[in-house]
């Protein structure tokens, strides 16, 4: 998949990496990570390693998604787990989070 780009010269934006345990004692840098995100034009998030994740972390994405969104931000996924579009899915937030289609095995 490609990058997001920056949109002024199509330079393609560092994705945020979300951690394997995605969990409460990791909410504060993840919610650093976020904010530097929304500072630059567009962000490009993976979720591909996430092995566990609660209530915390996915409110944390659902409001980045919301003032992305207020924004004009552009944000897209590069991947997600099972388990992040379970515990999404689970809570009502999948729609909101726009988690990408799960790609055949």
């Amino acid at each position: 998949m490609g990058g997001v780009s920056n949109n002024k010269g199509g330079t393609p934006v560092p994705p945020v990496t979300l951690p394997a345990d995605c969990r409460l004692a990791g909410a504060a840098a993840l919610r650093a990570a976020l904010l530097d995100a929304l500072a630059r034009p567009a962000s490009l998030l993976d979720g591909a390693a996430v092995e566990r994740v609660d209530t915390t972390a996915l409110q944390l994405l659902a409001a980045f998604r919301r003032e992305a969104a207020a924004r004009g931000h552009d944000v897209r996924w590069a991947a997600a787990s099972d388990t992040l579009r379970e515990a999404a899915e689970w809570l009502g937030l999948a729609s909101l989070l726009d988690l990408p289609a799960v790609r055949p095995a």
